[in-house]
């Protein structure tokens, strides 16, 4: 038996997105009767459980994060393969959300107890080499501080600041990076 791990609407269609313990993706048409609204399965998203997933606002983007660590960009007009694979987090995805306002940016955050913040924008190929660790041109900030970080949520109209919760707090900060 499938257990949805979270569903998200669509701001561009009439549809939403799920994901699941049995490593898919799935997108909805909530039109549709209801045997025939999933519309297009991604088997095997990630290696293991899909946690979560967010839709960009204004792209045709989604952004996953699974129990491998993993975060995947979709782009759902090709869905046949992920789009960009961010391998940083040493531990489960709990939480993904794109910026409000820059399509390019979302955050991340893991049960490694750190919130992760990443910039498509960014095309170079070759990661850069920090204190002998490569590490992905993308990836534009980390924070720590916090143990067993469960969510993150961009600020609808401050521009850069995030909320985190974790186990027994919770964490408000505004990046210089975007």
């Amino acid at each position: 038996e499938m257990s949805v791990l979270e569903a998200v609407v669509s701001t561009q269609s009439t549809g939403f997105a799920s994901c699941s313990v049995d490593k898919t993706i799935r997108i909805w048409d909530d039109r549709a009767p209801h045997h025939k609204a999933c519309m297009i399965t991604v088997p095997e998203a990630h290696s293991s459980d899909v946690n979560v997933i967010n839709w960009n606002r204004t792209e045709p983007f989604i952004v996953s994060g699974g129990d491998d660590g993993i975060l995947k960009i979709w782009d759902l007009r090709k869905l046949d393969s992920h789009a960009a694979l961010f391998k940083h987090h040493s531990g489960p995805i709990t939480s993904v959300e794109w910026h409000p306002t820059d399509s390019s940016v979302f955050g991340a955050s893991g049960e490694d107890n750190q919130v992760s913040l990443w910039d498509l924008g960014m095309e170079s190929a070759e990661p850069l080499l920090i204190n002998d660790t490569e590490v992905p041109p993308q990836l534009l900030f980390i924070h720590q501080g916090q143990e067993e970080i469960k969510e993150l949520h961009w600020h609808p109209f401050i521009s850069g600041l995030l909320l985190t919760t974790s186990l027994n707090d919770f964490n408000v900060f505004k990046t210089i990076s975007v």
